[in-house]
């Protein structure tokens, strides 16, 4: 019998459904997986929902196993949790995390599922590829020990950049973000939180990930002279002005960019993407990350609330997808 399988689509900007698609049949070298979590990344998706990614970067945003082409009919996302129900011995009823879209089942190489560690409960693993990011940005930004720290909106990238410099052994982060509501987050990952206005200056570092030119202009206010800004936002089609006077020049600033699509320099010929998400894993055995899924809802309901999120009209974190037993059920194998 043909296997099938259920699907997001973004049939076209801001118009989205769920499908049924066929599955291949697995090679002697594939897995095929059952979906129990996927996770929406926010402000990606968010800009793939509503038609916002830019023709130039068409083909530098797809995403692993994207099917369809921006701006639609695609299928999109990357954190993808499930079960291997069939595949090589080793694999065969391990729980593992694959950069795959919002979809019920699925066949892949084996080579593209990392297996979860038994100490990361199955829920909490879509923030991988979150949490990779936020390790590629600290390779990036190699902060050393003592260095004052601000990271500038708390969204899940910012609050997995905080929790990562919590680790740090004297280093002060604090997490500044124009929503109060955040400072119980910040609280949960056991750094400090202040208001835009409040936040601590004199900083050698300063992450930057709430997609704002304001937060990006108080990034480089809060620096100490020749401290350096890390740029996570990703603006998509927007255009944002930098402000390159003032103390930009006689500070000796720095901007610099940070993308996941590339490991870091500083580890890119002795560790590859493989290691990298590998250790994201690892590291999501810490209880605190919990506090960054702050939402949660069926699969069948996702067109509804990717169209919510994409108009900010349900805020939040991390947003998980729960795959139920009638939408990844062996009827439909």
């Amino acid at each position: 019998m043909k296997r099938t399988a259920r699907a997001f689509w973004l049939r076209s900007p801001g118009d989205g459904e769920i499908r049924d698609v066929p599955l291949p049949e697995p090679a002697g070298d594939d897995v095929v997986v059952r979906t129990l979590f996927s996770g929406v990344s926010r402000g990606t998706e968010s800009l793939v929902f509503r038609g916002g990614v830019p023709e130039s970067q068409h083909t530098a945003m797809r995403a692993p196993f994207q099917d369809g082409d921006f701006p639609g009919p695609v299928k999109y996302g990357y954190l993808n949790v499930g079960s291997v129900e069939e595949g090589p011995p080793h694999l065969v009823g391990r729980t593992v995390f694959c950069l795959y879209p919002h979809q019920s089942r699925f066949v892949v190489p084996a080579t593209a599922v990392t297996p979860v560690p038994d100490a990361v409960p199955a829920g909490r693993a879509v923030l991988a590829g979150t949490v990779e990011t936020a390790v590629n940005a600290l390779w990036d930004a190699a902060p050393l020990i003592g260095d004052r720290i601000a990271v500038v909106g708390a969204g899940m990238i910012g609050c997995s950049v905080a929790a990562l410099l919590a680790r740090y052994p004297g280093v002060r982060v604090q997490l500044v973000d124009a929503d109060p509501a955040r400072a119980s987050v910040a609280a949960a990952l056991g750094v400090g939180f202040a208001l835009p206005d409040d936040a601590l200056g004199g900083c050698d570092l300063a992450v930057h990930a709430s997609a704002t030119e304001a937060g990006l202009t108080r990034s480089l206010e809060l620096l100490a002279p020749e401290g350096t800004v890390l740029e996570l936002s990703w603006y998509g089609d927007r255009r944002v002005s930098v402000p390159l006077g003032e103390a930009f020049h006689s500070g000796r600033l720095v901007v610099r960019a940070s993308q996941v699509g590339r490991v870091s320099p500083a580890r890119r010929s002795h560790r590859t993407f493989a290691d990298r998400l590998a250790l994201s894993l690892e590291l999501l055995a810490d209880p605190a990350f919990d506090a960054l899924i702050t939402g949660e809802c069926a699969f069948e309901e996702l067109p509804s609330v990717l169209s919510q999120i994409a108009a900010g009209d349900l805020p939040g974190l991390c947003h998980r997808v729960v795959y139920d037993a009638a939408g990844a059920s062996p009827d439909r194998l």
